[in-house]
């Protein structure tokens, strides 16, 4: 049975081909809306000139992602979105300040789940 916020969109992400995917380090970038996404692609984007498709993506497509040990850097926006349910579902994650400048102009909240096994 699916939660009620399995569908709850949470922002966008690119990816280039099926396994690649458009990250900062090893983590994937989810953004809060498609312009702050391509704003992102172009800043950090790879000079290889590679074609990226954006692609909305749903709290329970982040989180079976997270089950198999993927990280995920998030936007203000998209954390914003994220971290109410993700609290609903038991990680200990909460609120961010993203009021302090950073030192590339991008803030980003990097989550990862290290799951016992």
């Amino acid at each position: 049975m699916a939660g009620a916020n399995d569908t709850k969109i949470i922002g966008y992400f690119a990816y280039a081909t099926l396994s690649e995917v458009f990250c900062d380090g090893d983590a994937c970038i989810i953004a809060g809306s498609e312009a702050d996404l391509k704003r992102h692609l172009q800043a950090l984007g790879d000079d290889a000139g590679k074609q990226y498709t954006v692609k909305k993506t749903r709290f329970s497509e982040v989180m079976r992602g997270m089950s198999l040990g993927a990280a995920y850097a998030f936007d203000e926006t998209a954390y914003n979105r994220f971290y109410p349910p993700a609290n609903a579902e038991g990680l200990d994650v909460g609120a961010e300040d993203f009021s302090g400048p950073s030192p590339t102009g991008r803030h980003f909240v990097r989550v990862q789940v290290k799951f016992r096994t």
